[in-house]
């Protein structure tokens, strides 16, 4: 490795030294916080972000938490044993849980998360135990019901999820965030009021009440969609480049324990939380819709403290969605490891929305279950995820964002073929799936890191948006096959199909992070 003479090395520190002086005194109000300070050198040192283009040395300085004013000249021969030397000889600092909950902002942004989750977990309990309550006869079955309450909860996720991205680029995130818990939470708690004022009154033959529900319900989703996006942009601006593997690892734990106590204690939280208020309100059985929308609302409060340093100037220029969403198409087609990395997040979400339906056939299959108890079947798949991402959290920073999707690619490749093959033995079955959750945060983690560190800021909500909306597309298209084919091919058929889709996503990953030739392929 050639080494810089002493005089070039002062020159370097004297270039740096007076770029610094001159920064402070021609910006008064600069920050030295470490995630403001590297966003400041970022777009100082490189205009061309405003065109998307990324910029692999740049990142690396930033990972290091140094300005690129700072760099060292690099010599001309061998630069790539340079930087993978680097690289290797970065210190390992700051990683794991632990500074990622130290830092003020991202933990309001994750507390507000906990509540919102779980909201929108226990909502859809909330909206099954209303229908059971003032909507379904007694010889009436609840499934067209719920279908229904689901229809209008998934709608909005495909209409508006690539435009609600546009808006969230040209609106500050932190308003966005408070603005959709405290919304969605007043929806919810107007509901006893809803429901009361239309009780007696149809529209053609469906309650009006049910109706009303039915709105509220696609009002919530709606705000949902904003919601999503502008947390996803936000975690980069309050969470330092090194620091996002670990902050993303901890948004996926947070993610998946919300789905296992959500939809778990859903229920019992509920009957509580109305007896409780029936029992201090006088007969008033509101306590559901109060604990759900109460949870919203905190939510908001807990992200009022978050500070993004977002510039607050207003948008002079009206949004235009479509030309907007061309632009998220076009960076998407024109990064290469973005575009992989949703490739990769599709595939992911699809091979568990076919387990979703296949679950139900497995469970029935199994010793001592009943197709009923296919939810701990899914519980087992959470919990695997929240292991999984808690040790990419912890442990992920050792290895390149490729070499996980491969390797999580592989395990879960190999916990489908187990599946395929003891589909009649059940704590082998619940093995492999837990198996299954652990090696999918392999994939999901770091992809997800990836997509936010690889895009500009001004794009993440166009980006975000767009993911969201191809993945609830993607969705349905194994949701309505699975089923399908395990009629006609049986089960062990479609858990191998899967295993041939999983391997095929992370050879797809490795080969395209190295055909890329990028020098930095790790946070």
């Amino acid at each position: 490795m050639m080494r810089l003479s002493d005089s070039d090395l002062r020159i370097s520190i004297l270039a740096a030294t007076n770029h610094k002086m001159e920064e402070r005194e021609n910006c008064p109000d600069f920050q030295s916080e470490p995630v403001l300070a590297d966003r400041q050198w970022s777009n100082a040192q490189h205009p061309e972000r405003d065109k998307y283009l990324t910029n692999p040395e740049t990142d690396a300085s930033k990972s290091n938490g140094q300005p690129p004013a700072a760099i060292l000249p690099q010599p001309t021969a061998e630069p790539a044993a340079e930087i993978s030397e680097t690289v290797s000889e970065t210190p390992e600092k700051g990683t794991g849980f632990l500074p990622v909950i130290k830092n003020r902002n991202f933990l309001a942004l994750w507390s507000g998360q906990i509540f919102s989750q779980l909201a929108d977990k226990v909502y859809l309990v909330l909206t099954i135990a209303l229908v059971a309550s003032r909507f379904q006869a007694p010889d009436q079955s609840i499934s067209r019901w719920v279908s229904a309450i689901m229809i209008a909860f998934t709608i909005p996720a495909v209409l508006f999820g690539a435009a609600a991205g546009v808006y969230v680029d040209r609106w500050p995130k932190k308003a966005v965030l408070v603005a959709t818990n405290l919304l969605r939470g007043g929806f919810v708690l107007a509901l006893p009021l809803l429901l009361w004022l239309s009780d007696g009154f149809e529209i053609g033959k469906l309650p009006l009440g049910f109706c009303l529900l039915l709105l509220v319900t696609f009002l919530v989703s709606t705000l949902t969609q904003f919601f999503a996006p502008a947390e996803q942009s936000v975690i980069p601006l309050i969470v330092e480049r090194r620091q996002l593997l670990s902050a993303n690892s901890l948004y996926t734990t947070t993610m998946m324990g919300s789905v296992i106590i959500g939809f778990a204690v859903g229920e019992p939280l509920l009957a509580i939380a109305d007896t409780l208020f029936t029992n201090l309100g006088g007969g008033i059985g509101i306590g559901k819709e109060i604990v759900v929308g109460g949870s919203y609302a905190f939510a908001g409060v807990l992200l009022l403290l978050m500070k993004t340093g977002e510039k607050n100037e207003p948008e002079h220029e009206p949004p235009h969605p479509l030309a907007d969403l061309k632009d998220g198409l076009r960076y998407i087609n024109d990064q290469p490891k973005v575009r992989n990395a949703l490739i990769q997040l599709i595939i992911l979400f699809s091979i568990f929305a076919a387990l979703a339906v296949l679950a139900v056939r497995l469970a029935e299959m199994l010793p001592g279950m009943k197709a009923s108890q296919f939810g701990f079947l899914l519980a087992a798949v959470g919990v695997g995820m929240a292991v999984g991402a808690t040790t990419v959290g912890y442990l992920g920073h050792k290895f390149s964002h490729s070499q996980l999707s491969l390797i999580g690619s592989v395990g879960m490749a190999l916990a489908l073929l187990g599946l395929s093959a003891f589909t009649h033995h059940l704590w082998i079955s619940v093995l492999f799936i837990t198996m299954l959750g652990l090696f999918a945060s392999l994939v999901g983690v770091p992809m997800q890191t990836t997509i936010q560190s690889e895009t500009p800021e001004e794009m993440r909500g166009k980006v975000f948006g767009l993911q969201n909306n191809a993945t609830n597309i993607a969705l349905s298209l194994p949701l309505a096959l699975a089923g399908v084919a395990e009629t006609f091919l049986g089960l062990p058929a479609v858990f191998l199909a899967l295993a041939g889709l999983a391997i095929a996503g992370g050879v797809l990953t490795w080969y395209i992070f190295r055909s890329t030739n990028s020098k930095v392929d790790r946070i």
